[in-house]
């Protein structure tokens, strides 16, 4: 269960919204300090799992093939096979627009050298490398996991903003999904809640406010 300061601060982002035509996503945005982020190793890249869901779609994509590839049908918004993924190593304007449309992607963890072979200039720079999909995993499972799931990367920035909620979402759940992120933040930097200089919880046109 989120801090109440958390919970606060999600419940005035969201009372202070103006209303809008239109469903609202609610953002975090975290600044860092003392941190070196010239250094790859101090920078944050995690794909972190909320527990009350990102009140989005995300779109995911498999590759894979037989059996695999008829399940991943059930709940993958598409499936590429290994005659696709080549054509799509010929055609450089498609692939660009595969990735900027995908949120994540998944792979049989036979294929992961074809696609870096074929995609990895286009995935890789964009942070979109697949998940490798071992043989016993259930790629079901695996689908339905990173539809909840958002990536945190801060690259050579202090400033980052991450995806938490949406506006018809309750406060409380999208503070669940603050405090996951948070806890997860103060793992990985080297000072802990140190490193955090400041962190605002905000609807797409909505006003920040700080999260104490």
């Amino acid at each position: 269960m989120a801090d109440q300061d958390i919970e606060n601060a999600v419940t005035r982002a969201l009372s202070d919204a103006p209303e809008r035509n239109f469903r609202e996503t609610v953002d975090l945005a975290v600044n860092l300090r003392d941190i070196d982020l010239d250094d790859p190793s101090n920078r944050i890249d995690e794909s972190i799992v909320l527990p009350s869901g990102t009140g989005q779609e995300t779109a995911i994509v498999v590759f894979a093939e037989g059996e695999t590839a008829i399940r991943a049908e059930e709940v993958a918004d598409d499936v590429l096979d290994g005659d696709e993924l080549e054509d799509l190593g010929d055609d450089e304007d498609q692939a660009k627009d595969l990735a900027e449309e995908t949120d994540f992607f998944v792979a049989e963890a036979a294929m992961m050298q074809d696609i870096g072979r074929y995609l990895g200039t286009i995935l890789g720079p964009r942070g979109k490398m697949p998940e490798p999909l071992q043989p016993d995993d259930d790629v079901v499972e695996v689908v339905e996991r990173m539809k909840n799931t958002v990536q945190v990367r801060s690259g050579d920035r202090r400033t980052f903003h991450t995806r938490v909620g949406a506006q018809d979402m309750d406060a409380e759940e999208i503070a669940d999904n603050v405090d996951v992120i948070l806890r997860r933040l103060h793992a990985d930097l080297e000072k802990g809640p140190l490193n955090l200089d400041s962190v605002y919880v905000k609807t797409t046109m909505g006003p920040a406010v700080e999260v104490a």
